[in-house]
């Protein structure tokens, strides 16, 4: 009976973990076998990346194998290992750390496997074929050119207190974010338009480690016992939707909402909790990128590489991942706010109107 439960408790902890680290899919594999490794679970993003390139590579007659390594940078290095192993013909990666894949895409070259960069830019290896993403830059601009626009900053208004958020430091997107936004906000800083209280205006000082909304409410908390008890926030720079809800929620618990107006906050990938926020009056804009359409440019890149052919690139200067630069594909990002969600992602299909309204 006792080396029966023992038994019992093995099998109950080996399905468990398979049920955690992903799956293989996809039908009988005739076209290839592609591994897609993802970040985390913890951002709806990536869940819908993730099936929607599992749905493109199917209709091409591919198998996939899906994981997901929960922002850990080990289990990430390990299921690629895990990937090589099985034998695919492409890996699609959206890394965790851009620079603690070095090691395993050197195995994976030794392999004869391919490797798509997804999103975010793998860094340090010669080993990284080619990079789908967005314009990356752009989408600063975008949520900088906001700020401006609905603070009035071109027409001479202020001063307005801001305060700014960035993203992750291991994450090569996170500067170009900042960058993007800053080339917009730093002459309103620097002519005393825009003020920062907190005088945290350094990408060092404003990074947000696994662009963890917890760890942005804490700041937020932070920044508003030691700056703001006498004067109000204006407008929150964030460069995404889950560090805005932690923002959002820092916010609220002081009285923005309800007896004081809210201020202006930006974000990033039109999640569905902070499309409900803009709805609702609290978040005031978010950068739409289209997951399904940068799933396809990954789905056709790792086709054509498979096939021995060129995939279509239209960036071939801005990505030096430290040891290359790596041939691109932008995609275009979209701004988003109260006045234009329906028409950009209800009538595109990415949302129904019942997804919002719940």
């Amino acid at each position: 009976m006792k080396k029966f439960f023992t038994t019992l408790i093995l099998l109950v902890f080996v399905f468990a973990l398979a049920a955690c680290s992903g799956k293989e899919t996809g039908g009988k594999g005739d076209a290839g076998f592609v591994g897609i490794s993802m970040p985390t679970k913890s951002s709806e993003r990536w869940i819908n990346d993730g099936e929607n390139m599992v749905k493109e590579f199917e209709k091409l007659g591919y198998k996939t194998d899906l994981q997901y390594a929960e922002d850990v940078v080990e289990n990430q290095v390990s299921q690629i290992e895990n990937m090589i192993t099985k034998g695919v013909n492409v890996l699609v990666i959206a890394p965790i750390d851009g620079e603690a894949l070095t090691d395993v895409l050197e195995k994976a070259h030794k392999q004869g496997i391919k490797v798509i960069s997804y999103d975010r830019l793998i860094k340090n290896s010669k080993y990284v074929d080619y990079y789908a993403t967005f314009d990356n830059f752009k989408v600063g601009v975008l949520q900088g050119s906001y700020i401006e626009q609905k603070l009035g900053l071109k027409d001479g208004k202020g001063p307005f207190n801001i305060e700014l958020f960035a993203g992750s430091p291991d994450d090569n997107n996170a500067y170009f974010f900042f960058d993007g936004a800053m080339s917009v906000l730093k002459p309103y800083i620097d002519s005393g338009k825009l003020v920062v209280r907190s005088g945290q205006t350094e990408f060092d000082q404003v990074a947000t480690l696994r662009w963890d909304g917890a760890t942005a409410q804490a700041r937020m908390d932070n920044l508003l016992s030691a700056h703001y008890t006498n004067a109000k926030v204006d407008a929150v720079l964030s460069p995404y939707d889950g560090i805005s809800i932690g923002i959002i929620s820092s916010l609220k618990g002081v009285g923005y909402g309800s007896g004081k107006p809210m201020p202006v906050i930006t974000g990033q990938d039109a999640e569905l909790a902070s499309v409900k926020s803009i709805i609702a009056g609290e978040q005031t804009q978010t950068v739409f990128k289209d997951t399904r359409e940068l799933a396809k440019k990954a789905v056709e890149m790792a086709d054509a590489v498979l096939k021995g052919e060129k995939p279509k690139v239209n960036d071939t200067k801005t990505y030096n991942n430290g040891v290359k630069v790596v041939p691109s594909y932008l995609l275009e990002p979209v701004s988003v706010d109260i006045s234009n969600y329906e028409k950009v992602l209800v009538d595109s299909g990415y949302y129904t109107k019942d997804q919002l309204t719940k």
